[in-house]
C-alpha cells in the first residue's frame, strides 16, 4: 500500500474526472481569464520591487498562477508546483518586506492546500501541511510565520471536512444501492419460496392420490397377478417417499414464523372472486373468464396470481382506471389479458410483482410481457403451457 508520503511526492497522480455540472464548465473560460489577470498582476508587483532578469519575472509570475489552474484535476501536481514556488519566490526578496512572497503566490498556495484536502485522506492532508510550513518557517517573519501556519492549518481542516462530508455521502449513496439491491434480490426469493411452497401443494396431492391408488388397487381390482400386486407396491412407496422428500424441502423453504399452509390453494375458477372483490373496491373490472374445466391445478394457481398481482397493481398505481381482463383457452396454453388505462394519479412501481409473475410463469415453460402499450395504458400478456393431467 502506498504510504501518504509516497503519495504525495512520487507517486504519479490519476487525474479527477472533469466536471460534469454545466456552471462549471461554462464558468471555465472566466476562470483562466481571471488567472491571467492575476499572473500580470504577480509580475507587475515583482517588476517593480525587485531587480532580477525579465525572464525570471515572468516565470515567478507564472509560477503563482499555475498551481491554481491545476489543482481542479490534478491537486497533488497542483500541491508540487506550489511548494517548489514555497522555494523559488523568495528570489531576490527585500527583508523588509512582511511576506517574502507576493499576494496572489500566497492566496494561491492557499487554494491548492483547500483543493488538495477536499480530495485527499486526512493523512495526506497533514503531510502536505507539514511539508507546506517548512518554507514559511524557513523564510516569513517570526511573527507572520505563526500567523501563515494558524492560516493554513485552518484552510486544510475546512478542505478535510469538505472530504469527509463527500466520503460519507459516498458510503451513504453505495449502501443505499446496495440495500436496494438487495431488497429486490429478497423479494425474488421470497416469491420463489412462496411459488415452490404452492407447487409443492399441488403435486403433493397428485403424488398423494398415485400412493392411494397404488396401494388400494389389489383390493379394488380382482385377480391381479402377483406380479402386478408387486409392483403396485413399488409405485406406492415410490410415491410416499417423494411425498416425504416434498413435505422436508417445503420445511426448508418455509421460515420458522409461518405457519403450515393447509388450505386449498386457489385455481383458475375463483379468479371471478378476485374480479368481484376488486369492483366492490372501486375498481370498474370488465372480465372475460370463460369455463376450463381441464385446467391443470399449477396452471390454475398461477393464473389465478398472475390476475391477483395485475389487478392489486392497477388498483395501487392507476387507481380508478378501467381494467380489462380476457382469458383464452388455446390449444395446449392459457392465455390471460390484463390490460388497465393510467389515469393522472398513475405512479411508479417497485417491479418486485412483476418479479414474481415473470418467476411464476418461467416455471411452468410459459411467457409473460408487462409493459405500456403505446397508448397510454399497461398491459400483461401470460401464455402459460396447459398439458392434460392425464397426459
Amino acid at each position: 500500500m502506498t504510504g501518504p508520503l509516497t503519495y504525495l511526492t512520487f507517486k504519479q497522480e490519476i487525474p479527477r474526472p472533469p466536471a460534469r455540472r454545466r456552471w462549471i464548465r461554462l464558468g471555465l473560460p472566466l476562470v483562466l481569464l481571471g488567472l491571467a489577470g492575476l499572473g500580470w498582476t504577480a509580475g507587475g508587483y515583482l517588476a517593480a520591487t525587485r531587480e532580477m532578469p525579465v525572464a525570471l519575472d515572468v516565470l515567478l509570475a507564472i509560477g503563482s498562477v499555475l498551481p491554481v489552474a491545476v489543482a481542479y484535476r490534478r491537486p497533488v501536481l497542483a500541491w508540487r508546483i506550489a511548494l517548489v514556488m514555497m522555494f523559488a519566490g523568495v528570489i531576490n526578496s527585500d527583508p523588509a518586506e512582511s511576506w517574502p512572497w507576493n499576494t496572489v503566490q500566497i492566496i494561491g498556495t492557499l487554494v491548492v492546500i483547500g483543493r488538495l484536502a477536499a480530495t485527499s485522506t486526512s493523512l495526506v492532508t497533514i503531510w502536505a501541511v507539514s511539508i507546506t510550513l517548512v518554507p514559511v518557517f524557513l523564510y516569513a517573519p517570526d511573527a507572520n510565520a505563526w500567523g501563515a501556519a494558524v492560516l493554513i492549518v485552518a484552510v486544510a481542516a475546512l478542505g478535510d471536512i469538505v472530504s469527509r462530508r463527500r466520503s460519507t455521502r459516498e458510503l451513504l449513496e453505495e449502501q443505499t444501492e446496495l440495500n436496494e439491491l438487495e431488497r429486490a434480490k429478497r423479494a425474488v426469493l421470497e416469491e420463489r419460496a412462496r411459488i415452490a411452497r404452492e407447487m409443492h401443494d399441488v403435486v403433493a396431492h397428485h403424488m398423494s392420490m398415485i400412493a392411494v391408488q397404488a396401494e388400494t388397487a389389489p383390493y379394488r381390482v380382482a385377480d391381479l397377478p402377483e406380479s402386478a400386486k408387486q409392483e403396485l407396491t413399488t409405485i406406492a412407496a415410490a410415491a410416499r417417499e417423494a411425498l416425504t422428500d416434498m413435505r422436508r424441502l417445503l420445511g426448508v423453504l418455509r421460515s420458522d414464523s409461518q405457519e403450515a399452509l393447509t388450505t386449498p390453494q386457489p385455481g383458475y375458477d375463483r379468479i371471478t372472486e378476485l374480479v368481484t372483490t376488486a369492483q366492490r373496491s372501486g375498481l370498474p373490472v370488465d372480465a372475460e373468464l370463460p369455463e376450463l374445466p381441464d385446467l391443470p391445478e399449477a396452471v390454475g394457481l398461477a393464473a389465478y396470481r398472475i390476475v391477483q398481482e395485475a389487478l392489486a397493481n392497477a388498483a395501487r398505481h392507476a387507481p380508478g382506471g378501467p381494467v380489462r381482463l380476457r382469458a383464452r383457452g388455446r390449444p395446449g396454453a392459457l392465455e390471460l389479458r390484463v390490460h388497465n388505462e393510467l389515469t393522472r394519479e398513475a405512479t411508479a412501481g417497485t417491479g418486485h410483482g412483476l418479479v414474481g409473475m415473470h418467476e411464476r410463469v418461467a416455471l411452468l415453460g410459459g411467457e409473460l410481457t408487462a409493459g405500456p402499450d403505446g397508448q397510454g395504458g399497461f398491459q400483461v400478456v401470460a401464455t402459460i403451457p396447459r398439458p392434460r393431467e392425464n397426459s
